[in-house]
């Protein structure tokens, strides 16, 4: 996800929406150091990112396919509705 360039600081929202890209290494240098610098700043941010790394070490790597299709379907409606908030 690339940043505004508008703005030089990100908020809560853009970060929750880059925490994956940032874990895979796919942000910018530029775009890495503003999120970082929202993590200094932003306790629940940071928390959110350690809870995402927890999840991600406990869990592995889960396909959609090893899904059940309710438990499938259940994320993507619960993913809309936050893009949505």
């Amino acid at each position: 996800m690339k940043l505004p360039t508008l703005r030089r600081d990100i908020v809560c929202r853009q970060a929750v929406e880059l925490v994956t890209d940032y874990l895979e290494g796919a942000l910018s240098r530029r775009d890495t150091r503003r999120f970082e610098a929202h993590l200094q700043a932003c306790d629940g941010c940071e928390e959110y990112l350690r809870q995402v790394e927890m999840t991600i070490s406990v869990l592995g790597r889960v396909e959609p396919e090893d899904l059940a299709p309710e438990t499938r379907q259940g994320l993507i409606e619960l993913y809309r509705q936050f893009l949505e908030a």
